[in-house]
């Protein structure tokens, strides 16, 4: 029988943001934790015909109280519930908790040394950036990763928001976070961790930082062995239209792949390793792709080691009943299934539950005050009209909210 989750029990209040800080929180509840967002109050929010949801849609098991933290009784209620719970994700800007009396070490820490205050930004807090706007694009501009991406003699090209926003902000919140968890079952005290964009970026190029010292990144942007430089490590269009991916480096993969292709050792006119062969050689790789469909090349590809495989979109994945899974497997206690059902399965690598609506492909999204009055019932054993009560679209703190009107 497995254990538990690992993160059960743990308490998250969210200040609601986009992308990093949710995602943070995200991990955080597919592993068992209970996150709690908070969004800015909002007249329908907590009645019978909430808002709609907002544009945050990494929600998944997450609920929703609505809170004025502008008004001396808003900021009670969240103070209030600090003392109860073990993480707080602040998503904002440097300073804005702090404008908002909520300072981390002067407020949070005091009103509960064990929680742990895990602050998301995009830029560094020092230097010349730290009080500047910027998206992902910007983070990992500065950050030396986007000079490294992109064909040769183009323009830089930013991959979406996957590797500022995702890959160096929220999972590296999140791992911050177990840090900071496992830190205080050792010294029983919380603290602030920071993250930011910029400083995650940069550490996931750590490999192709090193690797501009070597021959294999060691030329211009587009010119290397994994960054499109090299032909056999690059994708191809085939006869339909569709593109097939190649990444055979070592000798015997490259051996399984030229014989799938039915191409002959050399024909491009010296060792594969010499770059001055690498144009000739995509020239006969992108006119053998092209001449057979991506099914074809599947068919001649698929259990062999030339490390030739398609390269699919998400329709056709889900389309296919691709299973969307936990990030990682944890085999005695693992976290909580996507797909709908899985608990059927008993697999722990699809993760223990009945499941979401949506199956990990599609998100509701969560709206503005719902859950969230079940949750500090849950938690705390309060409710409306008790402990707290409802005023203008976001919860008070009852004692608090009777002052203010006076």
């Amino acid at each position: 029988m497995s254990s538990p989750p690992p993160l059960e029990g743990v308490r998250v209040l969210e200040f609601a943001g986009l992308a990093p800080g949710p995602f943070a929180g995200l991990l955080l509840a597919d592993y068992g934790a209970s996150v709690l967002r908070i969004d800015r109050a909002h007249p329908s929010a907590h009645t019978s015909s909430p808002p709609p949801p907002t544009a945050d849609a990494l929600t998944r098991r997450k609920s929703s109280i609505a809170v004025n933290l502008k008004s001396p009784a808003g900021l009670a209620m969240i103070k209030s519930i600090i003392p109860h719970v073990d993480v707080l994700i602040d998503p904002f800007r440097p300073g804005v908790l702090e404008k908002s009396g909520l300072d981390p070490e002067s407020v949070l820490l005091k009103l509960n040394p064990r929680l742990v205050v895990a602050r998301m930004t995009g830029f560094r807090r020092d230097g010349k950036y730290k009080d500047m706007a910027g998206h992902d694009i910007n983070y990992i501009a500065v950050s030396g990763v986007l000079s490294m991406l992109g064909r040769a003699n183009e323009k830089p090209y930013a991959p979406g928001n996957i590797v500022g926003d995702f890959a160096g902000g929220g999972a590296v919140c999140f791992m911050g976070i177990l840090l900071a968890l496992m830190s205080r079952e050792r010294t029983g005290r919380g603290q602030v961790v920071e993250a930011n964009m910029v400083d995650g970026s940069a550490f996931m190029a750590s490999m192709p930082r090193f690797a501009q010292q070597m021959p294999i990144w060691g030329g211009p942007r587009g010119t290397n062995t994994l960054d499109g430089g090299c032909p056999y490590y690059d994708t191809y269009e085939t006869k339909d239209g569709k593109y097939m991916a190649v990444g055979a480096l070592e000798p015997q993969f490259f051996a399984a792949l030229i014989k799938g292709m039915g191409i002959e050792d050399g024909c491009w006119g010296g060792k594969r390793e010499d770059v001055k062969t690498w144009p000739r050689m995509r020239e006969i790789f992108t006119r053998t792709f092209k001449a057979k469909s991506r099914a074809d090349w599947e068919a001649i590809f698929d259990g062999t080691d030339a490390c030739c495989t398609p390269v699919i979109e998400q329709s056709e994945l889900r389309k296919g009943g691709f299973e969307q899974r936990p990030v990682v497997t944890l085999k005695e206690s693992p976290g909580f299934a996507f797909k709908q059902g899985a608990k059927q399965s008993g697999e722990a690598v699809s993760g223990r539950g009945e499941g979401v609506e949506g199956d990990g492909w599609v998100s509701g999204g969560l709206r503005p005050g719902v859950g969230g009055e079940a949750v500090l019932q849950q938690w705390l054993g309060w409710s409306k009209g008790k402990q707290y009560d409802l005023s203008n679209g976001g919860l008070e703190a009852k004692g608090e909210s009777s002052r203010a009107k006076l």
